[in-house]
């Protein structure tokens, strides 16, 4: 799945029907008494804790504002052997401003550190810490050190690297919703070659870039920013192994917010888990069609739902005959509208590209949809973290029969994403790193502090059932759902009520008894072609890669 971003609409507070949410009880020993990876967490979480973090200038190849600090954090590449080879995470921080936004003579007591991962597997949150100059995240960062950092595999954290991003393949420009059998033969072959190239480039060490692990990392974290219990937020996939932690270290958690949870039960990890989403991602589909129809007038693509479908099949035609400046086709096409699936603030711009193309300018969609080469060497790596830590998680079925027979019946449903997801995560099949058992996320009552779950009803990248499904599992969660929208990442995004819910829990601990709900944020407003000189609104805040607990803006070419 792709990550989850944070929205920059800011929200004043809507506080109704809280409770005060107990802080938790004293550190104590994670996982399975006497396995191997938790004597290993314990011995890396007390050497952190020894260590601390030295925070200073950011590294050039950072890239970083001068305003953020930096520094890294060591952990074992194998838990069971935490004497063994180490990797360092880099990390990065914003202190407590201690300012009330509100009241400039009123100084905010400090309550640690707040840890954020924005999902992938994948993503960066090494950007995290300066989203607290915007309004809605000043009572927070006022409150909080703002902490975010590369999981392993991400960035300078261990890189993870399966072909070489200098010489990237030449991107595949067709996407077939009903893929011939050769179309299906050249994939395969592809996935193979990108399973050995994952295998050839990071030899043994691959099969320790797993979901169970950067939840362990998340624990030496703590220890070296010297907090006693954690304060984290996660998105996407960050809920999921936020709930691995939660499983894993319950009395290590002070307060947990998870914002578009993935269905943490079992089974789903991860191959049903992508059939879900690509399910939903038809549902997201069709309400950004009825939104375009809506706005028919603004974009002339057709009055109804259906046909505004033609007009991008008509589109998609025309692009597999010619692509628009020999570098967007059907796969791009697809790709950027993918991305309108994961955040309907993309919406507007979206529409006025594929307008303006099939009325004879082809300018806005390559601006769109083009590729971006600047970017290679990220994507490469975000790419490979994501296939790694997937692939490892969980068993994957190994014959393409059962891949085929599965979502041909799924694509006669859901052709928007299906086949595109399948050719995403197919070298899982031809993996040649151990699987995992994927852990029974389950807290026992009394044993893990109050947790927050947000989830937009409609969330297609994160279906809202797995919100649900993650609420059974940790006792005492709440959760807060916004009602009938579809955006991918709802923390402090443009509604008031979820982001009143959020600044209660993290800043007074405060959360509703057991569920609430909140009234869907405004639609997009229709942008006009004589708006188009505002420019392609760029990737969000924390920028980054793909799916299940995440989303899917990042494309890796086949």
């Amino acid at each position: 799945m792709r990550a989850a971003v944070l929205h920059g609409t800011a929200g004043s507070l809507l506080l109704t029907g809280l409770v005060a949410a107990p802080a938790g009880g004293a550190p104590a020993s994670p996982g399975p008494a006497g396995s191997a990876e938790t004597r290993g967490a314990a011995v890396a979480a007390e050497r952190a804790a020894a260590a601390g973090i030295r925070f200073g200038k950011c590294p050039k190849e950072e890239h970083l504002p001068s305003s953020l600090r930096c520094g890294t954090v060591t952990v074992p590449l194998d838990y069971a052997l935490p004497d063994g080879k180490r990797i360092r995470l880099t990390v990065s921080r914003v202190r407590a401003t201690g300012k009330d936004p509100h009241n400039a003579k009123h100084k905010v007591p400090r309550q640690g550190a707040l840890v954020y991962n924005p999902g992938g597997p994948g993503a960066s949150g090494m950007y995290f810490p300066l989203i607290g100059v915007l309004p809605q995240w000043k009572r927070i960062g006022a409150a909080y050190d703002l902490v975010g950092y590369a999981p392993r595999g991400v960035g300078r954290s261990a890189p993870l690297s399966c072909r070489d991003p200098k010489h990237p393949p030449k991107p595949l420009l067709q996407a077939p919703t009903v893929p011939s059998e050769s179309f299906k033969k050249a994939r395969i072959a592809e996935a193979k070659a990108y399973a050995r190239g994952c295998a050839r480039r990071s030899g043994s060490a691959l099969r320790h870039y797993t979901s169970l692990n950067n939840a362990r990392d998340l624990d030496v974290l703590r220890a070296a920013l010297g907090e006693r219990r954690l304060t984290f937020m996660g998105a996407s996939y960050g809920t999921y192994f936020g709930s691995l932690y939660a499983t894993l270290f319950p009395s290590h958690v002070r307060r947990m917010v998870l914002d578009s949870a993935v269905n943490p039960a079992p089974e789903k990890i991860w191959y049903r888990s992508n059939l879900d989403q690509s399910a939903a991602f038809e549902i997201r589909w069709a309400d950004f069609r009825a939104w375009m129809a809506r706005h028919d007038k603004v974009y002339g693509l057709g009055r109804t739902p259906e046909e505004v479908r033609r007009s991008y099949e008509k589109a998609r035609a025309r692009l597999a005959a010619s692509p628009a400046g020999g570098k967007v086709g059907p796969a791009q096409l697809q790709s950027t509208f993918l991305q309108a699936g994961y955040y309907d603030d993309y919406w507007p711009q979206r529409a006025l590209a594929l307008s303006a193309y099939l009325k004879g300018d082809p300018k806005p969609l390559i601006q769109v949809a083009g590729p971006h080469p600047e970017a290679a060497a990220e994507q490469e790596n975000a790419n490979a973290v994501y296939t790694a830590v997937e692939c490892n998680d969980a068993p994957w079925p190994t014959d393409w029969r059962t891949w085929d027979r599965d979502n041909t019946r799924l694509a006669r449903l859901a052709p928007f994403e299906t086949w595109d997801n399948v050719w995403m995560n197919l070298p899982c099949a031809y993996w040649s790193a151990p699987r995992q058992k994927p852990l029974d996320v389950r807290t026992a009552p009394g044993k893990l502090p109050p947790t927050l779950i947000l989830a937009a009803e409609r969330d297609a990248a994160t279906p809202y059932e797995g919100a649900v499904e993650l609420q059974r599992r940790l006792s005492g969660a709440v959760l807060v759902t916004e009602k009938g929208a579809g955006t991918h990442g709802i923390a402090n995004g443009p509604n008031k009520c979820v982001n009143g819910y959020l600044d209660a829990y993290l800043l007074e601990g405060r959360l509703p008894v057991r569920s609430a709900a909140c009234a869907p944020h405004r639609e997009p407003v229709p942008q006009a072609s004589d708006s188009r000189a505002r420019g392609a609104k760029g990737a969000r805040g924390t920028g980054s890669p793909k799916r299940p607990g995440a989303a899917k803006p990042v494309r890796r070419a086949p």
